[in-house]
């Protein structure tokens, strides 16, 4: 009888070792460990565009309109000091000045924002590398801001004309202002606000989100309400002291309405700082740290909560209930 003999498939014991080695080298416990808040969405469900678009807009408007309503007069005082010239004062009456009319733009204006924002965001995370999320966050903040300034633009002409005491309501401000300026002096100053908006959106959403997933990887964990709120606060506050000069420019020029003080945004920081000296570039800045600083707690505060109240009320996929 033959002696016994050990068989080896060598090929079949290759692969097997491979696959197996190819599973080991998969688990998420081995992986190689990101930088600091960047983002992996290569395990995400299926990204639905238009639900994303649908809770954003509710989130966003929900949003907007309670920062604005909360915080109304601050934004007046500040945009009172920013319009004085000179030695001029400043009136603390009707501080609520404008406010209905305002929202009636804010609510469509930040559901916009936010219902492009996270489409956007969603989308760009996929398509960048994960250490360039940071590069997601700030295009898909700027495209937001873009596209809710067609809104935001003329909103803000009527509300700070309005807290300027040149008009007394939303209606005849729009009426007035279109008889003697044409339909482009609602939009007064237009890429003077886009100078201060779109860095500033893009600026602010990206300390949020980037804080947020830095400060997620050392937790472990999802963030609470109020620490989204914190986060929210510091990131509004920065952004807002930073494009404070851009601010003023903004306001300048929405206000002058028909007098043409300035000849565009050159012109407008020329004769400030020729007039006024160079810190009349940071007029309102209190004001504007302070209202920003808790505009943004109150905002991502609320977007936060609502953007997860809305995805428990999703809808379950077949997958998922299995799972459960």
């Amino acid at each position: 009888m033959a002696p016994l003999t050990l068989s080896v498939d060598v090929k079949n014991s290759s692969s097997s070792t491979s696959l197996d080695v190819s599973k080991i080298m998969q688990s998420p416990q081995l992986r190689k460990s990101k930088g600091f808040a960047s983002v992996n969405t290569q395990e995400d469900k299926p990204f639905d565009f238009f639900r994303s678009l649908f809770e954003g807009f509710i989130a966003g408007g929900t949003a907007g309109v309670v920062v604005e309503t909360a915080l109304y007069p601050i934004d007046t005082i500040k945009t009172r000091l920013q319009a004085a010239r000179g030695g001029g004062k400043i009136v603390l009456k009707g501080l609520y000045s404008g406010l209905a009319g305002n929202i009636a733009g804010v609510l469509p204006a930040s559901a916009l924002f936010v219902g492009v924002y996270e489409p956007t965001k969603q989308k760009l995370l996929k398509t960048f590398p994960d250490h360039l999320s940071a590069v997601a966050h700030l295009t898909a903040g700027a495209i937001g801001g873009l596209a809710a300034s067609l809104i935001r633009v003329p909103t803000e002409v009527v509300k700070q004309r309005m807290q300027t005491g040149q008009f007394t309501s939303a209606p005849n401000a729009v009426r007035l202002i279109a008889s003697q300026e044409g339909f482009k002096g609602l939009y007064a100053g237009y890429r003077s606000f886009l100078l201060r908006d779109l860095p500033f959106d893009a600026i602010q959403f990206c300390i949020y989100e980037q804080i947020c997933l830095g400060y997620k990887k050392a937790a472990r964990r999802e963030l609470s309400d109020p620490e989204n709120a914190l986060i929210g606060a510091f990131a509004g506050a920065l952004t807002g002291a930073v494009t404070t000069p851009l601010d003023v420019i903004k306001t300048r020029l929405m206000v002058q309405g028909s007098a043409k003080q300035y000849q565009g945004i050159v012109d407008c920081v020329q004769t400030i700082v020729r007039e006024e000296g160079a810190p009349a570039l940071l007029k309102g800045i209190g004001p504007r740290v302070l209202w920003i600083g808790i505009g943004g707690s109150i905002f991502f505060g609320v977007l936060e909560s609502t953007k997860r109240t809305l995805a428990q009320r999703r809808p379950k996929t077949v997958k998922e209930s299995k799972e459960e």
